[in-house]
C-alpha cells in the first residue's frame, strides 16, 4: 500500500484509488489474512486513498510462498512543474527525508534470527502528505524518487547515469540509526543499499533547499531529513561518496539481491 502511494506521489500525483489482488495458497491461515487486510485498511485510511476493486485467487499448497499481493493505483497530477530526471541541473541540492536502511535491516534481523536486543522497525510509511507539503512549499523541485529496492545507493547511481551528471554525496550527512549500522556490520552489508519503504530523495535548486528541508523536518515522516549532497557536471554519470575518513569512493549499482524480494 505504502509503496504504491509513494510511487504516485514522487511523480507529482495525488493518490486517490487503488486495486488489490491476492494470490494465496490453499490452507493459508485466516488469522494471518485478517491481520494483513486490517493493516492494509489502516494504511489506506492514513494515506486517504480508497481500495475500490480487486481479486482473489487460491492455488494449490506450495504453489506460492504463503501469499502474494499486488496493488495498483491512480491519482491526479496537480503539481505545475515536471518532476523528471532530465530536469536535474548542476548545483542542485539533494535532500533525503530520514534515516536509511531501516526496512531492510528489520527484515534481515528477523529472517536471520540475529538475536539482537535492539529494536529495529521498518520505516514503511505513506509519503503523500509529506510530498504534498514539499511541492506546495517549492514550485521548483526538479526530481523525486522513493528509495526502495536497492536503497539510496542504487537510486543515486540510476539517476546519475540517466541524467549524465556527477552526484557528490557526503557520508557523514546521511542519517543511519546506530542499530541499523550494527546489523550491517554483523552481516557485512552497506546501509546505502538496504531497502527502504518510507524514504525519498529530491533534487531542487540551492535557493529552495532550506525551505524544502524545513518543510520536511516539520512533518512526522521527515523529522530526520538532511541535505546529503549536490549535483555537478564533472565526470558525468557517476556518484562519488565522500567518506567519513576523508576519502572518496564510487557508488555503483549493486549486483544480485541483498534481500529476497518482498516488495
Amino acid at each position: 500500500m505504502h509503496g504504491t502511494v509513494n510511487d504516485l506521489s514522487v511523480c507529482g500525483g495525488r493518490p486517490l484509488y487503488m486495486s488489490c489482488g491476492f494470490i494465496m495458497e490453499e490452507g493459508f491461515p485466516f488469522d494471518s489474512l485478517e491481520i494483513i487486510i486490517q493493516s492494509m485498511a489502516k494504511a489506506a485510511t492514513e494515506a486517504n486513498v480508497n481500495i475500490v476493486t480487486g481479486d482473489t485467487k487460491v492455488v494449490t499448497r506450495g504453489a506460492v510462498d504463503g501469499i502474494f499481493i499486488n496493488t495498483s493505483g491512480i491519482g491526479v497530477v496537480e503539481y505545475p512543474g515536471l518532476l523528471a530526471v532530465k530536469n536535474i541541473q548542476p548545483d542542485d541540492i539533494i535532500i533525503l527525508n530520514g534515516t536509511i536502511g531501516d526496512h531492510g535491516a528489520a527484515i534481515m534481523k528477523t529472517r536471520e534470527n540475529l538475536g539482537l536486543t535492539a529494536e529495529i522497525l521498518s520505516d514503511s510509511a505513506p509519503l503523500n502528505d509529506l510530498i504534498a507539503g514539499v511541492l506546495k512549499a517549492s514550485p521548483n523541485i526538479h526530481c523525486m524518487r522513493d528509495a526502495t529496492r536497492g536503497g539510496l545507493g542504487a537510486i543515486l547511481a540510476e539517476i546519475a547515469k540517466s541524467a549524465q551528471v556527477r552526484i557528490d554525496v557526503n557520508e557523514n550527512s546521511i542519517p543511519v540509526q546506530d542499530n541499523v549500522r550494527g546489523v550491517c556490520e554483523i552481516l557485512g552489508l552497506d546501509p546505502l543499499f538496504l531497502a527502504n519503504e518510507g524514504k525519498m530523495i529530491l533534487f531542487c535548486p540551492k535557493a529552495d533547499a532550506e525551505t524544502v528541508l524545513t518543510t520536511m523536518q516539520n512533518h512526522k515522516y521527515g523529522r530526520n531529513a538532511a541535505i546529503i549532497g549536490n549535483v555537478s557536471q564533472a565526470a558525468q554519470g557517476r556518484v562519488v561518496l565522500k567518506t567519513s575518513i576523508g576519502g572518496e569512493r564510487m557508488i555503483d549499482l549493486p549486483t544480485g539481491e541483498l534481500v529476497p524480494r518482498i516488495c
